[in-house]
């Protein structure tokens, strides 16, 4: 007898549900992070039943996962009695998470209801851009005067570490609440009972960022100096909170799927791809295609423009896909190199003419090798007489190469400007997309292509 194919996770989570006991059994074998994913499958009826169902402290993990999804549309379908607990109990940066997904109607209810310190630190965390420092840290920190010792610590996290984020680091201040110094877990461990915790380490001072940097400074700094959690700090040096290693790589995630997105040639979305609404969908894409064919609409301009030339020359026709082509990849090419330096701050606003000097030989000699390609291919052609282009194969031959190398000179350096254009100007130097730079190039290259065709075939072809 065949046996029964097993449901999926979310499917055999409901149905465990409707048995409470052996739905309690079954959670003490499963993770909070498989139970997010099961909870993902299910409608968002069925995620609250589930969710519900859970015993509470494994449930503050469940809404704790960065993999649930929908976790809006689960508390808002969530009774009060059932959210208000799980939500209080919930590190302060996934409540904030949680907030800004919130319809503004659900989260003036819960806020509402909330107690008046979570109430207070929604509001202060909230405050702050989604993406700067501010928006990802979490309040939660092991903070101690530096008058104390280090059996004094240890009491403290021993009492006080379950309600932290973090406890692998201790952040000493003084009487001002400025901070003074980051001590680690393993320090105070190995520290004589009755040291100071001012003795304690190697005294140097401490790492820190401000409330307002961007995320993808905060990241490199974790990465540069090899932290587990970085404070966050106001002007006179009290912490406001720490951000940890691992909402930095959630952000990160976040940052890089849009700006795929972006380098796509379309507005970020935030959704999965199958939950996004259709007509959501559409809008998010339609705004960047429709400005692209906009630009292309310039492209049958110049080639209007043109016109003459091309009834006089039939054969320069059938090189335009390989010439804008060519320039478009350079382009691209430049601006993903460009984009990624940005972003890993290789090279700053003050470098761009140090990398136009580099992408000018560059662009001259991938063009050079492109259009002894080019060359090559058109004289092969003719001398084995696959195509005919006529007794002034050579000339066309000679037009191809040239354009190709002016066309990919100019596609590499405005593909390497453009990030520097679009960050002085403030805008995201990832919306430089693909796609954008290819429907610049395609205008010019058109241009460059039919002026060198005029120059090198005029008394011949023209």
């Amino acid at each position: 007898m065949p046996s029964r194919p097993t449901p999926p996770p979310g499917e055999f989570l409901y149905l465990l549900a409707a048995d409470q006991e052996d739905f309690l059994a079954a959670c003490e074998d499963l993770l909070p992070a498989d139970i997010a994913e099961g909870l993902n499958d299910l409608p968002t009826e069925a995620g609250v039943r589930v969710l519900a169902a859970l015993p509470f402290d494994l449930a503050v993990q469940v809404v704790d996962e960065s993999l649930l999804e929908k976790r809006d549309h689960l508390f808002e379908q969530l009774p009060d009695h059932v959210a208000i607990p799980l939500i209080q109990a919930m590190s302060a940066d996934q409540q904030v998470g949680l907030f800004r997904e919130l319809r503004e109607s659900d989260r003036a209810r819960l806020l509402h209801v909330l107690d008046a310190p979570t109430r207070n630190q929604l509001k202060l965390l909230m405050s702050y851009p989604r993406q700067s420092a501010g928006g990802l840290m979490t309040t939660e920190f092991v903070s101690v005067p530096d008058t104390w010792t280090a059996l004094d610590v240890r009491l403290h996290v021993a009492r006080e570490g379950s309600g932290k984020e973090t406890v692998y680091a201790i952040y000493v201040h003084d009487q001002e609440q400025r901070l003074e110094r980051v001590l680690s877990l393993r320090e105070v461990v190995m520290a004589d009972s009755q040291t100071l915790v001012t003795r304690i380490g190697d005294g140097r001072k401490p790492v820190t960022v401000g409330p307002t940097v961007d995320r993808e400074e905060v990241a490199r700094t974790i990465s540069k100096y090899n932290l587990l959690a970085i404070p966050v700090v106001d002007d006179v040096n009290h912490v406001l909170g720490i951000v940890t290693v691992d909402d930095v790589i959630d952000a990160l995630v976040s940052e890089q799927t849009e700006d795929v997105q972006k380098f796509g040639g379309m507005a970020a979305i935030e959704e999965s791809y199958l939950d996004i609404g259709f007509l959501r969908m559409v809008r998010k894409r339609a705004g960047w295609l429709s400005a692209l064919f906009l630009g292309e609409m310039l492209t049958a301009t110049a080639m209007g423009h043109f016109e003459h030339e091309i009834s006089r020359a039939v054969v320069l026709a059938l090189f335009i896909p390989l010439i804008i082509s060519s320039g478009g990849n350079s382009g691209s090419q430049a601006t993903s190199l460009i984009i990624r330096a940005l972003a890993l701050n290789e090279v700053t606003l003050a470098d761009w003419w140090r990398v136009a000097v580099r992408e000018l030989p560059a662009g001259l000699t991938l063009g050079g090798i492109l259009g002894v390609i080019g060359l090559i291919r058109v004289e092969t052609w003719q001398r084995f007489g696959w195509y005919d282009y006529g007794p002034h194969h050579g000339l066309v031959a000679l037009t191809v190469a040239l354009a190709l190398i002016g066309v990919v000179l100019f596609g590499s350096l405005a593909g390497s400007m453009l990030p520097f254009v679009l960050r002085r100007a403030g805008f995201d130097p990832a919306s430089a997309s693909a796609p954008f730079v290819a429907t610049l190039v395609d205008v010019t290259g058109l241009i460059i292509y039919f002026t060198v065709g005029y120059i090198v075939l005029r008394g011949t072809l023209l």
